[in-house]
C-alpha cells in the first residue's frame, strides 16, 4: 500500500492568507522602485565587527549599507549599536529599506541554557521551546531579528563536534524539537517584539559528513537522505519556519548551496516553502573549491539559479549578480523572487513601520538576565543531566563528612556554557564551587584542581594529580568534575579520540583508584568514549556517573540540586555513548546484517561484529536512571490486527507503569517498532513515540500509545511511502535496550 504522507502545514510565519497578501503587496510596491543593484543589495549579509563566527570580514560594511548593498547584516547585537547601523540603512541610503540583523542564537543569548544536545536529553519538547522563548525575548531586547536556529542535522558519528548543536540520532525526536524551537523562537506573532525569525539549519545532510570530519563530503542515497536527514527539515517547514540556511557539504556530488534537487524540487515544489533561502558562512566561495564552480562569477550564478536567496558573507552576489542577469545567465524574475522574500519578512518583522522597534535599551536592559529567565535556566539544566550511575550514593542526605572536590572545571565558568553561547558571558555564570558552597559548609570541602591543564608540562601534571590523590584519601567522599574544554567541541572541532583529554583521564583513573566514593561529572559537548575510566578492569568504577554536557549559565546550580534531591534527574541520552572510537558511527536504528551476531551458526565467529568489542555501546539511546524504581506491566494491545484498507484505523498499546521506589520520579516511556519482514531491509529499531510519566512513590499509572498506519510506514527503492502487509513487531521499555515485546498483524 503507497501512503501519501501530508503532514498538516501551519501557514507561513503563521500569517493568515489576508496578511501574507498585504506583505506581498506592500513588498511588491518597493520592488517595483528598486534599481537591480539596490536588488541585488538586499541578497547580500555581511558580518559586524561586533562578533565574528568566521574566517573573515568585509572591510567598509557601513558604507555598503549607505549604498544600499547590504540587506542584512549578522554578529551585530545591543540595542545602541543596531540602532547606529539601522540609522545608515534607514536614513541614509536612497530608499531607507531597513537592515535584517542575524546572529547565532543557539542555546540562548546572555542567559545561556545547556547546549542543544542536552536540553534534547531532557525529552521534554516543551523544554526546548521555554528556552527558545527566553532566547527569542533577551535576542530581540538586543535588536536582533533573525535567530540561525534551530539546527536540526541528524548526527550519528559523535566525532563531528557539531552534534552539540543539534538533537542526536534519531529523526522522530529532532523533528519534535525543531517545531517546538520554532515556536518557541516565532511565537503566535511575528510582529511581536519579544519574537525573531527561525532559520533552520544545515539544508542538509550536514551531520553525516565521513568520518566526523567537519565540513567534509557526505555520501548518501536519496531514498536515506529523505528517510532520516530531511524529516526534521519538514517539519520546520510545516512549522511556519522564516528561513532556511543551506550547508557545507555536498549531497551526491552536488554541494548543497547549489543543489537544485534540495533548493528547487524538494523545498519550493514538494514542501512548498515561501520563506528565505539563505547561504552559511561563504558556502558560495566554496563552490569553487567543490570544484563545481571555476570562478566566483559562476559560483553566484549556480547558486542564485538553484534557489539560493540570500549570500552570507562572500560578497559574490553583490559582485557578479548584475553582470549575470545583463548576460542573460540569471533571469530578473529570479531576482524578484528572491528579493521579494527577503521584503516580506522584513514586513512581517513590522520594520518598515519602525525600523527601530527592536533597539530599545530600556526594554534590553529589563530583558537581559532577567530572575525568572535564570530560574528557568536551572530548571531546564536539571532535566538535561543524565544519571548514567549510582549504587545509591545519590542523592546525598544530611552532611556526607569532609569532601573532596576535585577538577579543574569546579572553578571555571566559562567551561560551563560552552560554544555557541551567544552574547552570554563567563562572569555571569555561577561556578560549581559557589554552587557548592550554599550547601555545604566551608570548612567540610577541600578543593583541589588535580591538573595543571591539558597543555602543562608532564611534571606539573603530576603534581597536581598527587596532590589530588592524598585529597581523595583523606576523604569520605569525592566529587570529581572532569570533561571537554570548551574549544574541543562544536564548529571545526572534530576529534579522532573522544575520550577525556588526557590530563582529566589520568585525573580520573588516580582519584577513582584510590577507593574513596566518587561522584564522577563529566562535561562534554559530544557522547564521550569513557570505558577506560567507568569500566574497566584496570580502575575502580565510580560509584556515582553524571553526564552534564555543557549546562549553561545556571548548570552548575542546578547539578547541585541533583546531587542533594532538591530535584530528580529524569535525562534520557539522545545519543548512544560507544566503547570504543572504532565503533563510530554508532546509532539504533541499524539495519540488519546478513550475519547477526546471534544468529551465525556453527561457528559465530564469522558473524559481524568485533573481535575486541561488543558491538553495544557503553550507553544506549535512550538510557538514564532516576532516584526512584519503575516496574513495567505486561503491554497488551487492543487488537491483534491493524487495517490497511482503513488509514484511520488504529490500535491502542497499554502497560501498566508502577513507581515501587521511596522517590516521586519522571519516567520516558518509550515505544520503537520493528518490520521483520519488507521489500526494503528495515531498522532493527524506530523510535515512533514516547511519553514522559510522572508518579509518586507507590503510584501506578495506565500508559496508552496510538499506532497508526503511517506511523508504520518506510520510503521503498522507488522513493514511494509504503506500508505493507504482515508482522509488526513493537518494544517498549525505558531505553531502546531493555523493553518488552509485542505483535500484531497489518492486513489487507
Amino acid at each position: 500500500m503507497t501512503l501519501s504522507h501530508t503532514a498538516s502545514k501551519m501557514p507561513f510565519l503563521n500569517l493568515s492568507a489576508v496578511q501574507y497578501a498585504a506583505l506581498k503587496k506592500q513588498a511588491d510596491e518597493l520592488l517595483s522602485r528598486m534599481t537591480l543593484a539596490e536588488k541585488i543589495g538586499q541578497m547580500s549579509q555581511f558580518t559586524s565587527d561586533r562578533d565574528v563566527t568566521g574566517p573573515s570580514i568585509r572591510e567598509g560594511y557601513k558604507n555598503d549599507i549607505r549604498e544600499g548593498r547590504v540587506g542584512s547584516v549578522f554578529n551585530a547585537f545591543d540595542a545602541d549599536f543596531t540602532r547606529q547601523l539601522q540609522q545608515i540603512a534607514v536614513e541614509e541610503s536612497r530608499l531607507g529599506i531597513p537592515l535584517l540583523f542575524g546572529y547565532d542564537v543557539v542555546h540562548g543569548f546572555r542567559t545561556i541554557f545547556p547546549i542543544p544536545l542536552g536540553m534534547a536529553s531532557s525529552w521534554h519538547p516543551d523544554v526546548l521551546e521555554e528556552a527558545a522563548r527566553i532566547a527569542a525575548k533577551e535576542a530581540a531586547a538586543a535588536g536582533i531579528h533573525w535567530a540561525f536556529a534551530p539546527m536540526v542535522d541528524i548526527s550519528r558519528d559523535a566525532r563531528w563536534g557539531r552534534v552539540m548543536e543539534g538533537c542526536g540520532e534519531d529523526p522522530l525526536l529532532t523533528s519534535l524539537y525543531a517545531k517546538a524551537q520554532i515556536r518557541g523562537l516565532q511565537g503566535d506573532d511575528i510582529a511581536s517584539v519579544e519574537t525573531v525569525a527561525a532559520c533552520v539549519k544545515h539544508y542538509a545532510g550536514y551531520g553525516a559528513a565521513e568520518a566526523g570530519r567537519d565540513y567534509n563530503t557526505v555520501n548518501l542515497s536519496e531514498r536515506v537522505m529523505r528517510s532520516i536527514h530531511l524529516p526534521p527539515f519538514q517539519a520546520a517547514v510545516n512549522a511556519g519556519v522564516a528561513a532556511v540556511m543551506t550547508s557545507f557539504n555536498t549531497v551526491d556530488g552536488v554541494p548543497a548551496s547549489c543543489n537544485p534537487l534540495l533548493l528547487d524540487q524538494i523545498l519550493r515544489r514538494e514542501w512548498q516553502f515561501e520563506g528565505l533561502v539563505v547561504t552559511d558562512y561563504t558556502a558560495i566561495m566554496e563552490l569553487i573549491f567543490h570544484g563545481v564552480a571555476a570562478d566566483p562569477a559562476e559560483a553566484a550564478q549556480k547558486a542564485v539559479n538553484a534557489g539560493v536567496d540570500m549570500d552570507m558573507q562572500d560578497g559574490y552576489f553583490l559582485d557578479h549578480l548584475e553582470q549575470l542577469v545583463n548576460e542573460h545567465k540569471v533571469t530578473a524574475e529570479r531576482i524578484d523572487e528572491a528579493v521579494r522574500r527577503i521584503l516580506i519578512l522584513k514586513a512581517a518583522l513590522g520594520l518598515f513601520e519602525d525600523p527601530y522597534r527592536y533597539c530599545d535599551e530600556a526594554r534590553e536592559k529589563a530583558t537581559i538576565l532577567a530572575p525568572q529567565h535564570l530560574e528557568k535556566a536551572r530548571q531546564i539544566a536539571r532535566e538535561s543531566i543524565v544519571l548514567l550511575k549510582n549504587d545509591g550514593t545519590l542523592p546525598l542526605s544530611g552532611s556526607p563528612g569532609k569532601v573532596a572536590v576535585i577538577g579543574n572545571l569546579v572553578e571555571d565558568k566559562g567551561e560551563w556554557i560552552g560554544p555557541w553561547h551567544g552574547a552570554g558571558r563567563a562572569d555571569e555564570v555561577t561556578s560549581f564551587k559557589s554552587a557548592l558552597e550554599k550547601r555545604l559548609p566551608l570548612d567540610s570541602i577541600r578543593y583541589s584542581k588535580g591538573t595543571a591543564g591539558e597543555n602543562a608540562s608532564n611534571a606539573d601534571n603530576e603534581q597536581a594529580r598527587e596532590e589530588a590523590i592524598q585529597a581523595a584519601r583523606q576523604a569520605a567522599l569525592v566529587i570529581l568534575v572532569v570533561g571537554e574544554r570548551e574549544y574541543m567541541s562544536g564548529e571545526a572541532a572534530s576529534r579522532t579520540d573522544i575520550r577525556l583529554p588526557e590530563d582529566q583521564r589520568l585525573l580520573a583513573k588516580a582519584v577513582l583508584n584510590t577507593g574513596t566514593p566518587t561522584i564522577m561529572v563529566t562535561l562534554s559537548g559530544r557522547p564521550l568514549v569513557l570505558g577506560d575510566v567507568v569500566d574497566s578492569n584496570e580502575v575502580l568504577p565510580p560509584h556515582v556517573l553524571l553526564h552534564a554536557w555543557w549546562p549553561g549559565t545556571q548548570g552548575a546550580p542546578a547539578l547541585v540540586d541533583l546531587l542533594f534531591g532538591d530535584a530528580d534527574p529524569s535525562a534520557r541520552l539522545p545519543m548512544g555513548f560507544p566503547r570504543h572510537v572504532g565503533q563510530l558511527p554508532l546509532y539504533y536504528a541499524q539495519l540488519p546484517t546478513g550475519r547477526p551476531l546471534d544468529k551465525i551458526d556453527p561457528d559465530p565467529r564469522y558473524s559481524s561484529q568485533y573481535i575486541d568489542s561488543p558491538n553495544t555501546p557503553l550507553f544506549p539511546f535512550g538510557y538514564g536512571l532516576t532516584y526512584t524504581h519503575f516496574e513495567y506491566g505486561t503491554p497488551k494491545l487492543t487488537s491483534t490486527v491493524l487495517s490497511l484498507s482503513s488509514p484511520e484505523d488504529k490500535l491502542i498499546l497499554t502497560l501498566t507503569l508502577t513507581n515501587t521506589g521511596q522517590r516521586k520520579g519522571i519516567e520516558v516511556v518509550q515505544l520503537y517498532m520493528r518490520d521483520p519482514v519488507a521489500s526494503i531491509s528495515r531498522p532493527r529499531r524506530e523510535l515512533i513515540d514516547f511519553k514522559r510519566i510522572a508518579l509518586d512513590p507507590g503510584e501506578d499509572k495506565e500508559v496508552h500509545f496510538q499506532i497508526k498506519t503511517k506511523q508504520l510506514g518506510y520510503l521503498d527503492q522507488h522513493l514511494q511511502n509504503r506500508v505493507e502487509s504482515g508482522c509488526i513487531e513493537l518494544f517498549v521499555g525505558p531505553n531502546v535496550e531493555e523493553t518488552q515485546q509485542i505483535k500484531f498483524n497489518l492486513i489487507d
